[in-house]
């Protein structure tokens, strides 16, 4: 059993990272509006597919955090760190392919998921999306190895390594796009730069001798199908959910790619703030899955059903704090932009509608669901993001976009309508038991 005190000694690194995470996006977010409408738009088409390439990164990790949280329960440390030596192998082959590919097939892409964009916002996305694409092995090293530092109960560390990262990043920022005049490819190059530094020293740490989840022999990175089932089991399903749910996100901002390049910055600017206000939401999920992880591996289920319930309630109260401070900051974050008044009307118009919504829907949507995971439950919450992801967030949105002339409105009446699926079905998922039965090590 968790007390009191272990809890808050992982929740509070976790939100503080997170927190910190969003404030240096905004200002990631600022310093690149500051370049231009075009630059902006740019960087914002690329970061949808940059955010499923680190989705599905997370996902891989998730899947080893709760194989390994599970047999940390049972006592089995070797096992555990076996586990976690398939998760960082596994996590740069990966991270490899993706960044060949989409370095090489750049532009093919972008052209296939937004079309016909404007030629200043395809000539950034590409300078951008290049560039940070070779990033992506370090990003896939540094998502892991946090994970597994918080499987083992240390969230403390991924928190000051991520907090000097994003000071890094923005650092490079301010020099290579005030300094240098380089625009978006200086943006591009500070992510990079923070990111191999953010993997560099997180592993570093980990080899260090007495981790619990210490860098093993060269023997223990070989391919051990066993193991590797284990986490496939649960990883694959919440990477199939998350890419998804992602490809479902692309399809949206694809959508809003036709409404203009004041729509897309908008947009960029709305994005950002809503993944801050539940970036302390998400902090709690990750760490649901750490206990009830733990819970699950001793074989307790009551305990792991308790606090699912005690982190859900924690995440909707610190979701409304963040609801309220970003309602009422919205006219105030919109100056520091370059937006036209039309797009400070639309970001504060739909910051307020979809704040309002969020205390009642989000928690029991994104984080209530992470406990489901923990127990091995994945199929059922992939199945609940495909549908409701695909018939509500894409479908109503392409709808409404389409065919009522609603706008930037249309996609975020599909999205909250999506989390009212969800919510519905992962409380009703949870109440029912039906997540006690699965055995992740078995």
């Amino acid at each position: 059993m968790f007390t009191k005190k272990d809890i808050q000694a992982l929740l509070w690194p976790l939100v503080l990272e997170q927190i910190l995470t969003g404030i240096m996006g905004v200002a990631d977010t600022f310093m690149v509006s500051a370049v231009g409408e075009a630059s902006i738009s740019g960087v914002a088409l690329v970061d949808s597919l940059n955010v499923l390439v680190l989705y599905f990164f997370s996902a891989l990790a998730a899947g080893g955090t709760i194989v390994c949280s599970q047999y940390i329960g049972q006592g089995d440390r070797d096992r555990a760190r076996l586990a976690a030596n398939q998760v960082m192998a596994a996590a740069l082959a990966l991270s490899a392919v993706c960044c060949a590919g989409l370095a090489i097939f750049r532009r093919p892409v972008l052209r296939l998921i937004f079309g016909s964009v404007e030629p200043a916002v395809m000539d950034a996305a590409q300078v951008y999306l290049l560039v940070t694409a070779l990033s992506y092995p370090f990003l896939a090293l540094y998502t892991a190895s946090a994970a597994l530092h918080r499987a083992a109960g240390n969230s403390r560390r991924p928190m000051i390594v991520a907090a000097a990262a994003d000071i890094l990043n923005i650092a490079g920022n301010a020099v290579l796009i005030f300094v240098f005049r380089m625009g978006v490819l200086g943006a591009a190059l500070a992510t990079l730069a923070s990111r191999a530094v953010s993997a560099a020293w997180l592993l570093g740490c980990q080899a260090r001798p007495g981790q619990v989840f210490s860098l093993g022999p060269l023997a223990q990175f070989r391919p051990d199908r066993t193991m590797l089932r284990r986490i496939m089991r649960v990883g694959l399903p919440s990477a199939v959910e998350n890419g998804m749910f992602q490809f479902g996100k692309l399809a949206v901002q694809s959508t809003v790619s036709t409404l203009g390049t004041t729509a897309i910055a908008a947009q960029a600017v709305i994005t950002t703030m809503d993944s801050c206000v539940s970036m302390p939401g998400v902090a709690i999920g990750i760490g649901l899955i750490t206990v009830a992880g733990q819970c699950m591996g001793r074989g307790d289920a009551d305990q792991a059903q308790r606090y699912m319930g005690l982190f859900t309630r924690i995440s909707a109260a610190v979701t409304v704090v963040m609801c309220v401070i970003f309602s009422a900051g919205a006219p105030l974050i919109t100056r520091l932009t370059a937006l036209s008044p039309e797009g400070v009307r639309l970001v504060c118009r739909i910051t307020w509608f979809v704040c309002a919504l969020r205390t009642v829907l989000w928690p029991c949507a994104f984080t209530l669901p992470n406990g489901l995971r923990a127990a091995g439950d994945v199929s059922f919450t992939m199945w609940v993001t495909a549908v409701s992801m695909w018939t509500l967030r894409v479908g109503l949105c392409w709808v409404l976009c389409r065919y009522t002339g609603a706008g930037l409105w249309g996609v975020w009446i599909g999205w909250c309508a999506d989390w009212v699926l969800r919510a519905a079905c992962f409380l009703a998922r949870a109440k029912s038991g039906r997540w006690r039965r699965f055995n992740v090590l078995a």
